[in-house]
């Protein structure tokens, strides 16, 4: 009979391993469970389980094939990551032993958390923002930086134990420093990864997939800290409970359609398709589920509390079997009614250091409660103690607080010296479950029913708050959060100011942004558009407001995009001192949204632009340099991108590196370069205005140089602009190629290279390139006016033909 039966080789010594043990011993269809190493609950009480003398370090490899050739086991089941991303996955392959665990290339995404962030950004997967750094000083730069609370995380395996989470930026800068100098966790720190700190609830996810398929156990929640209230180091993990109430079926779906399906096939498309448990950590956020990371095996004591939930008919033996074939769509798994709960007791001293060796008693579990053990080993007759979490007590129940209760009472049947645990397991998943009850008990609605999340936009507030502060100047002290922005316009010295405002918005640029989901250029650009409106009219910008208006609040999208106003306010020295965001479901669809802004600045009265009076023929035109096609026009430029036959997506093919298949961070997409925002002008003109050398400037937006110029020239003047004067930008010269666009229409519809253009008298044109070169902007004379009688265009564009 035994000869038809299947023989099992559980790799690894924890509680994760006995847990795996015990559910696959419970087959009818399994003979024997070997686990390699083991330890004292896999070696004592029951006749199916037994440890065998290996280890599962890379040179153990070759004595486990040899074993289990030898045993004529059918089936592996390695449960440290270690061993995964060492190959242990491939070694078994290569002699035809089917194996329930990923390649090593596969297990990349735990082994490399540096990785697999930039395999989320590459498929879409919504997570936090980051960076990936292998040079100290780079990386403190960017904490530095950071207008946000950050996660340090060391990109190898750590044991678990590889992320720290700062509470200040000193606190940041020396856990950064201990990780990738002082080397706290040794090469796994040689490459950290610093991270956006997410806030919301946690949760985790069991997926269990054959590389097309994929089948998940009830989401789980565990407790990281070491003592009760969620307080001291971190753990490996103190205690665990599925399902996670937290965890909705709407949530649930969510992270099924946006991460789990993304991430199982962009892992087969990209070559490593996943075989075995995928462990996916969320943060619960106020805009849907964030992945924090992922894990290439099952979590730990995250298993101890989901396999208890499977279904007495679902065999996991088959299960891992069929996804080790690849035929895990015809063997789901099944799970019964009820919670599960674990409490970990550990050694005395842990996280930090402990006694090993004590000797443990074992009492009988109540019902409803099974003992795990982890960090256990024989001695003689007895079991001791050999690790820092030591035993996990799991209670099943149909109720949360019953599961919990019955995992505390099997906990009152263990001990050993120094054992303790927490003793708050599952507060806020009992807490949430009162809420929820009481919340049920009222028929009201709420706004946020409605789809208005009035805590995420007061927690928005809170989230750009520093960034506002960074944009402060003589006037304001650019804090938020009150009914109207303040400016003290006495504070700026102006003796006889006039004040001029401007307001616009970004126009259908913002829907690449969508696409991209890029969000801070289009904030730069909102601010160009209204300082460069405000600088031709001779004015210094003072202050700044913005509209953000969306379907849902989405606040790192939002974040970014205040933080490109904010840093379009730095660069043309205005204040950012309030704005407004507006949440409206049903009038715009998730994912989009539309701003728009108002800018005041000030100017003397005897500065006002332009001096009509004072321009005249014989005077010369100026033009700076645009940084591309600014904001203006887009509508036009979707409609030929989408003529040519790309997308945003696409190889830039104005771009040559890009257009040459070239690699690296050189190449540019479509989408990116399109984004490239707005170049503002106001810190290189304004010492020329105050110089009176400036007669009148126009800013070249939509209406190109044909509608703009000659709202700044009297109507006694025209001009006549050189095309040949300044080489038409690559992206201009596509544009007009690819969508067959004569050269009048591009000038009258785009900046063709030119963003703002100056009217000064030719004697004074040679200085003013100087300063302007001085500045950091690249200018050229491109035209010369002359007298205009009122026949025809008073801006004429000549020389074309070079375009």
């Amino acid at each position: 009979m035994a000869d038809s039966l299947l023989n099992v080789l559980v790799v690894g010594s924890g509680g994760r391993e006995h847990a795996l043990a015990w559910a696959l011993s419970k087959s009818a269809k399994v003979n024997k469970v070997f686990v390699a190493p083991g330890n004292g609950g896999t070696a004592v009480g029951n006749a199916k389980i037994q440890n065998v003398a290996i280890g599962h370090d890379k040179s153990d490899f070759a004595a486990l094939v040899e074993f289990a050739q030898s045993q004529d086991v059918g089936l592996v089941v390695p449960g440290p990551e270690q061993p995964l991303v060492d190959g242990i996955t491939d070694t078994f392959k290569k002699v035809g032993i089917p194996v329930f665990g990923p390649s090593a290339k596969a297990a990349r995404m735990e082994g490399s958390k540096a990785f697999s962030k930039d395999f989320m950004k590459k498929h879409g997967i919504p997570t936090a923002a980051y960076g990936n750094f292998t040079d100290f000083e780079t990386a403190r730069q960017f904490v530095v930086d950071a207008t946000f609370e950050v996660v340090i995380k060391a990109s190898g395996l750590a044991a678990g134990k590889g992320v720290i989470i700062p509470k200040s930026k000193d606190e940041a800068l020396q856990a950064l420093k201990s990780v990738m100098v002082d080397g706290e966790f040794g090469s796994a720190g040689d490459e950290v990864v610093i991270e956006e700190l997410l806030v919301g609830q946690e949760i985790s996810i069991l997926s269990i997939s054959d590389g097309y398929t994929v089948d998940s156990f009830p989401a789980a929640q565990d407790h990281k800290r070491v003592h009760d209230g969620d307080e001291g180091p971190n753990t490996g993990g103190m205690g665990a409970y599925a399902p996670a109430p937290v965890a909705t079926r709407q949530i649930l779906k969510t992270i099924e359609e946006t991460v789990l399906r993304p991430s199982i096939d962009g892992m087969r498309k990209d070559g490593f398709p996943f075989v075995g448990c995928l462990f996916t950590g969320y943060m619960l956020t106020a805009d849907g589920p964030k992945l924090l990371e992922y894990n290439c095996r099952f979590g730990d004591p995250e298993t101890e509390a989901v396999l208890p939930l499977l279904d007495d008919a679902c065999d996991l033996s088959d299960v891992f079997l069929a996804a080790a074939e690849g035929r895990l769509d015809a063997t789901p798994l099944r799970f019964k009614e009820g919670y599960a709960a674990t409490v970990i007791m550990a050694s005395g001293g842990y996280p930090g250091s402990y006694t090993k060796g004590h000797a443990i008693s074992l009492g009988e579990p109540p019902q409803g409660t099974q003992v795990f053990h982890a960090g256990t080993k024989t001695s003689g007759d007895s079991i001791v103690t050999s690790g820092g979490r030591v035993l996990a007590v799991t209670g099943v129940s149909n109720t949360l607080q019953e599961a919990l209760d019955r995992a505390y009472a099997g906990v009152k049947t263990v001990g050993f010296e120094g054992g303790f645990c927490r003793s708050d397991i599952g507060f806020r998943a009992i807490k949430y479950l009162k809420e929820a009850e009481l919340a049920a008990g009222s028929t009201g609605l709420s706004y946020a029913d409605a789809g208005v999340d009035i805590d995420a936009g007061n927690r928005l507030v809170d989230l750009i708050k520093p960034i506002v502060k960074a944009t402060r100047r003589a006037g304001t002290d650019s804090d938020i959060g009150g009914f109207g922005g303040v400016f003290d316009l006495k504070a700026t010295g102006y003796k006889d100011p006039v004040l001029v405002s401007a307001t616009d918005g970004v126009g259908t640029k913002l829907k690449i942004a969508h696409e991209m989901k890029i969000h801070d250029t289009v904030g730069i650009d909102l601010v160009a558009m209204q300082v460069n409106d405000i600088i031709v009219q001779g004015a210094e910008p003072l202050f700044f407001l913005d509209y953000y208006a969306c379907g849902h609040l989405d606040i790192e999208a939002t974040r970014d995009f205040v933080k490109g106003v904010a840093d379009g306010c730095v660069e043309s020295g205005c204040a950012l001192i309030g704005g407004e965001t507006a949440e409206m479901p049903g009038l715009y669809s998730k994912g989009d949204y539309d701003v728009a802004g108002f800018a005041v600045g000030a100017v003397e009265r005897s500065e006002i632009l332009p001096r009509m009076d004072e321009i005249r023929d014989g005077d010369v035109l100026i033009g700076l340099a645009s940084s591309g096609v600014h904001s203006n026009g887009f509508s036009l430029v979707r409609k030929v991108v989408a003529n040519a036959g790309l997308d945003f997506h696409s190889a830039c093919p104005w771009d040559s590196a890009a257009a040459a298949g070239a690699a690296g961070s050189g190449r540019k997409i479509v989408g990116e370069a399109l984004l490239t925002p707005t170049r503002i002008y106001v810190k290189a003109l304004l010492p020329l205005i105050h110089k009176r050398v400036v007669k009148g400037m126009a800013h070249i937006t939509g209406g190109g140089f044909i509608d703009n110029i000659p709202r700044v020239l009297p109507k006694s003047v025209g001009v006549e602009i050189d095309a040949a004067a300044w080489e038409l930008p690559a992206v201009f010269k596509w544009i007009k190629k690819s969508g067959g666009i004569a050269a009048e229409e591009m000038a009258r519809t785009f900046n063709c290279g030119i963003g703002m253009v100056l009217v000064v008298s030719s004697g004074d044109a040679a200085g003013v390139l100087d300063a302007l070169a001085a500045g950091g902007e690249t200018a050229y004379v491109i035209g010369r006016l002359g007298a205009y009688g009122g026949n025809g265009e008073q801006v004429v564009v000549t020389n074309t033909g070079s375009w």
